[in-house]
């Protein structure tokens, strides 16, 4: 009975003890609920006896038993505490592994947080991005490594006497002559107006793999005659005679052959020679006639561009040429804007929210507008379609901005842009390759051109995060407008007309790929892998926090529950008598039965239960509410 006594005491602690926890309520001594435990304990057969002595013990009134309830369920989740103000009030201590744990996880769960709210891979982009000293942009900008080539394809003209007989030019395109651009950007300066000064090398090789023979015979207009002649209208009856004398002495005709290496990179010529001995500083022709002859090697220009510390809606943009902030050749805006990138570098689309970027070439003599046109995808990176917009050459009707390119002399045609005051006065015009886009009858006047949007567009297609061009194809056809000379006799039959010469195409077609790489990086890869990094971060940091002091509140529970030390033991019992019965059960098959216990009579079980009974209600729990909110 002393044994039986006491476990039941224990096993009453144990049991109020985990409802305490909990938040919920023990049953109360003399409620119904001692009925339900006493049955579940007892036999079937001896069931009604313990009825009769639970219900006489159990006498008070039901409304008696109501209050009585409500006001332990009150007061006990009034007192009852958490299971973190338990860890706290009784001073737990926490082993070095665990205590390294929680504050590793804190650590972790804070680093998540920030790197969930603060942007710091943008910022860690665009600090690599502007143009500075031994930034990863900087290396990229100064010597780019990629493969750039120039495609020249020239107008052969089959007809050359028919021409002056009065037919339509007929015209042959040969081509391609590809060369090879090793370009990079010598004398750097950095200024203290957050800008880059620098000068191109340029180095064009000719690759035979992908061009015809480079010395392959053309019949093309001779541009210094025509020139020359052009102008003989405003020189008065007398000079034009003297001229033609001249010209007609020295056999001029308005034809020459060459081959596709002369016209590009120069061939000697009388009247070249002499513009360069006699004509002012300013307008002063090279020694040598050549389409691409300033091309090759360090150019004289001195470009002056945006490094983005300012700003990055004029990242990489041409701040200044040769000191000056405009093109002297025009005299009102825009076309006296320099506003436009050389190729490296564009405002990205992502912070501008702009629709417009602005290219720069030397030999268009102005920046080309390029117009938002869809977004595209790039060896797995997403990247924004420009394209040259259709009225970007031409008259004013189409394009009022184009006003200011109209010289007294020019009537403005659309899609033919005047460049002569940067071509030593030359009246050379420009167009998009075989009249692409522009009125129909410049098309009309000539044989053998054929317009086609994917092989005589310009377009780029740059990185809208980064601002860094793709792809990129910048298509030019340059074109001598002739005005008929009758009184120079070599040229008197060479009517006025737009003759095209030749058109090239110049641009990147593909990355490196140590660069795309790099882009690959900052806009694919960091941009998905951070943010889950981040919040795997936040979870592992929260979950090790909370596995770490539910550890410690359940040893806290069971080094000062000697209840729940016994159940324990008690399992780890149960579990060793299986066992061995297990192991020893056929030696229990063998032998007589007999009784190990005699049974009690029914009067001795009754008279057992009810002294049980009444001592259950005395029971005092070793661990009460005081203990544990102390």
């Amino acid at each position: 009975m002393g044994l039986k006594k006491y476990y039941l005491r224990y096993g009453r602690s144990a049991r109020d003890r985990i409802f305490h926890c909990l938040g919920i309520p023990p049953p109360m001594a003399n409620g119904h609920n001692r009925g339900v435990i006493t049955e579940s304990l007892y036999p079937a057969e001896i069931t009604p006896t313990i009825a009769t002595s639970t219900t006489r013990t159990t006498s008070e009134s039901a409304t008696q038993r109501r209050h009585s309830e409500t006001t332990s369920r009150e007061a006990f989740t009034r007192n009852r505490p958490t299971p973190w103000s338990m860890l706290i009030s009784k001073g737990i201590k926490l082993s070095n592994n665990r205590l390294a744990v929680i504050i590793i996880g804190i650590i972790t769960l804070i680093l998540g947080i920030l790197l969930t709210t603060i942007p710091w891979l943008d910022y860690f982009i665009l600090k690599n991005l502007r143009l500075w000293n031994d930034t990863l942009s900087y290396h990229y900008w100064q010597r780019p490594g990629v493969i750039r080539l120039t495609k020249v394809y020239i107008y052969n003209v089959t007809n050359p006497d028919g021409f002056l007989t009065g037919e339509k030019p007929k015209l042959q395109e040969v081509g391609p002559f590809v060369y090879r651009e090793d370009m990079q950007k010598v004398n750097v300066k950095f200024h203290d107006n957050f800008t880059v000064s620098y000068q191109h090398k340029k180095i064009l090789e000719f690759v035979p793999e992908l061009s015809i023979d480079k010395n392959t015979p053309i019949v093309t207009p001779n541009i210094p005659l025509l020139t020359l002649t052009s102008l003989s209208p405003k020189l008065g009856y007398v000079l034009s005679k003297t001229i033609s004398v001249i010209l007609t002495a020295a056999q001029f005709k308005p034809f020459i052959n060459v081959t596709a290496e002369q016209l590009v990179f120069g061939y000697d010529d009388p009247l070249v020679t002499l513009a360069h001995k006699f004509y002012p500083k300013h307008l002063r022709p090279g020694e040598r006639m050549g389409l691409l002859i300033a091309r090759n090697g360090t150019l004289s220009e001195v470009h002056s561009i945006k490094t983005g510390y300012q700003g990055m809606h004029d990242f990489g943009y041409i701040d200044r040429l040769n000191g000056i902030d405009h093109f002297p050749q025009w005299d009102e805006q825009p076309c006296t804007s320099i506003t436009g990138s050389e190729g490296s570098f564009f405002p990205p689309r992502d912070i501008t929210k702009s629709d417009m970027v602005y290219v720069y070439d030397k030999d268009l003599c102005r920046v080309i507008p390029l117009k938002y046109h869809e977004s595209v995808v790039k060896d797995g990176i997403n990247a924004d379609l420009f394209k040259l917009t259709e009225n970007s050459y031409g008259d004013a009707v189409n394009n009022p901005e184009n006003k200011c390119y109209d010289t007294k002399d020019y009537r403005a045609v659309k899609g033919l842009q005047n460049i002569s005051p940067c071509q030593y006065g030359a009246p050379v015009y420009l167009s998009n390759p075989h009249f692409y886009q522009a009125d129909p009858e410049l098309l009309d006047t000539v044989e053998g051109l054929t317009p086609n949007s994917d092989k005589h567009e310009t377009y780029f297609k740059i990185q809208p995060k980064l601002g860094v061009p793709m792809e990129g194809k910048v298509r030019i056809q340059l074109n001598l407008r002739v005005t008929q000379a009758k009184h120079i006799f070599p040229v008197k039959d060479f009517r006025s007309f737009v003759f095209p010469v030749m058109w090239l195409e110049e641009g990147i077609s593909d990355l490196t790929p140590a660069i795309r790489r790099w882009i690959y990086l900052a806009t694919v890869f960091a941009p998905t892998v951070v943010p889950i990094g981040s919040y795997l971060m936040i979870a592992g940091g929260a979950i090790a926090i909370i596995y770490v002091f539910l550890r410690a509140y359940q040893n806290y529970v069971f080094a000062h529950d000697p209840t729940l030390e016994i159940l324990e033991m008690g399992r780890r019992s149960l579990r060793r008598s299986s066992t061995f019965i297990a192991h020893h059960q056929h030696r229990f098959m063998h032998r007589d039965s007999y009784t190990l216990l005699k049974s009690p009579s029914t009067t001795e079980v009754q008279s057992e239960l009810t002294t049980t009974v009444t001592e259950m209600e005395d029971v005092i729990p070793i661990i009460n509410n005081n203990d544990l909110s102390s």
